[in-house]
């Protein structure tokens, strides 16, 4: 079960924050995972080319908040300058995408990209990480000792990786995790900050978990 789920308003928010007319609202829904997707393939674009460390895709999140006649989409990435650099289109052009996806309905566009101090320390760029990794054949375990040993150098109290489906091959899918530190998921406190990814491999889809204890919990 994804621990977010839980934590909204106590240590956690929204990744869109926005209200709208009950008659719009399902719009809005919709459309939100199209803005994600718009940026996601921008990103991927602009990194195929480029020399980004470890293979990362690097977005760690993207927020979207709506007001009356514009539209703010906030993308945090591990390199913002390198991203912008070697995409030819430029984030200009990347906001009229944006506005094209919904239909013109909103006057305005800003999309802003956002620097990630220690992007290692994010479960969702640990694990697209570990998504290319597993791409290219490297060991299921191997993969996942240096996840840990990445993770480890961000200051974490603690980190729990699971990887489910056919490991390195075999017949039979099994789920094998491993985990260093504290990682107390039944306690809403914790800060935990948690990233379901599917990596496409040559056996199948391996599901990738990822959770992370970024402190204890308070009082």
């Amino acid at each position: 079960m994804n621990p977010l789920g839980f934590r909204p308003r106590i240590n956690k928010n929204y990744h869109s924050n926005w209200s709208a007319q009950p008659k719009i609202y399902p719009e809005y829904i919709a459309k939100d995972p199209q803005v994600r997707d718009c940026i996601d393939a921008y990103v991927r674009g602009g990194t195929r080319h480029s020399d980004s460390r470890d293979g990362t895709e690097g977005i760690e999140r993207i927020e979207i908040g709506r007001k009356t006649d514009l539209l703010l989409v906030e993308t945090r990435t591990e390199s913002p300058a390198m991203l912008i650099k070697s995409h030819g289109r430029g984030i200009e052009q990347l906001g009229k995408d944006v506005q094209q996806i919904l239909s013109d309905k909103v006057g305005r566009v800003h999309v802003t990209l956002t620097g990630v101090a220690k992007p290692y320390g994010e479960p969702s760029v640990l694990a697209k990480y570990m998504a290319s990794q597993l791409k290219n054949r490297v060991a299921f375990r191997r993969t996942v000792k240096r996840a840990i040993e990445l993770a480890g150098k961000n200051d974490r109290k603690g980190i729990k990786i699971q990887i489910a489906g056919r490991l390195n091959g075999a017949e039979i899918a099994r789920a094998e995790w491993a985990r260093e530190g504290r990682v107390p998921l039944q306690t809403l406190r914790a800060q935990i900050d948690y990233c379901y990814y599917p990596a496409q491999t040559i056996h199948g889809v391996l599901g990738i978990k990822v959770w992370v204890l970024r402190d204890g919990p308070k009082g």
